[in-house]
């Protein structure tokens, strides 16, 4: 259907949650390009709700990551800021709206795919985290990463076992490790990608390298079992799931394997178009995720 035509369909609160909806899909299209990519590999089922889960996400992690700092707002303004969302966040999962549209996108899907305070709340503590904190320990990491990371590959693992039903089911046990183990490589990934940006920009580090809490070794052997971990469930998930969790896993590794040949540790690793695009059509065929230990 065109643009217009929805136009003219869509009217009241279908208007109001499809505009919503775009709205969360400009600021994953703005923020981040390899995410953009291994959605648009989603059935059209869970698309809509995964990208909402992911703005909602990005808008938190602006507030903490220098935007907030940058218009002139202190830490404890940042933080007010922050409280703030989490608070219209919940009362909007209750109510089913709210005149943000991020917030209403992702209060209308938390409600349909039962993502509730339990994932919620520690995403925002985790945030808020980033606030105080600049040195972590391994209980720390752990605490943080769980927030951070973990429980967003909960809500995403929600919306694709429950997306469409009338009743919101849990996921089975494996599903769930499986989702929690593939956050925590995706983020601690991120966190050896942006080691120097961490400490120089934002004085923190996340892994614990500088006090000797672990190792840059330890750290990419964590990611490598985590991965595996997770490859092996994917193929349980619902079908219009299975290419874009493949091609996310699949980059990871890619990144992850990069990381481990890297002769210089401060410098990010990009994974090229051309490996990505491989990566991308390589899940389409529907193969099984890669192997990240091979």
């Amino acid at each position: 259907m065109s643009g217009a035509a929805r136009d003219r369909v869509a009217t009241g609160l279908a208007l109001y949650d499809q505009t919503a909806q775009d709205a969360a899909a400009t600021v994953i299209a703005r923020y981040s390009t390899s995410f953009g990519l291994a959605c648009r590999l989603l059935g059209s089922r869970p698309r809509p709700h995964v990208r909402v889960i992911y703005a909602l996400v990005r808008v938190a992690d602006e507030i903490v990551d220098g935007p907030a700092a940058a218009a002139g707002l202190s830490a404890e303004d940042a933080r007010r800021v922050l409280d703030d969302l989490e608070t219209e966040t919940l009362i909007a999962v209750q109510r089913g709206f709210s005149a943000n549209l991020i917030v209403h996108a992702f209060a209308r899907t938390a409600r349909e795919c039962g993502i509730g305070e339990d994932l919620i709340r520690p995403f925002f503590a985790s945030m808020r985290t980033d606030l105080s904190t600049q040195q972590h320990d391994d209980a720390s990491h752990d605490t943080y990463v769980y927030g951070s990371a973990e429980v967003v590959g909960l809500m995403c693992l929600q919306v694709f076992v429950n997306a469409g039903t009338r009743h919101p089911q849990s996921p089975s046990p494996d599903l769930i490790d499986g989702a929690r183990r593939l956050g925590a490589a995706f983020q601690d990934v991120n966190f050896l990608r942006d080691l120097d940006h961490d400490a120089a920009a934002l004085g923190r580090d996340y892994l614990g390298l500088t006090s000797g809490a672990t190792t840059r070794d330890d750290v990419l052997d964590r990611i490598d079992a985590d991965l595996a971990a997770a490859a092996a469930v994917i193929p349980r998930l619902p079908p219009d799931c299975r290419r874009a969790v493949t091609a996310a896993h699949d980059l990871f590794g890619e990144l992850a394997a990069r990381l481990r040949a890297t002769a210089e540790p401060t410098r990010r690793v990009r994974v090229p178009d051309v490996v990505k695009a491989r990566l991308a059509v390589r899940a389409l065929l529907g193969l099984a995720p890669k192997d990240a230990r091979a």
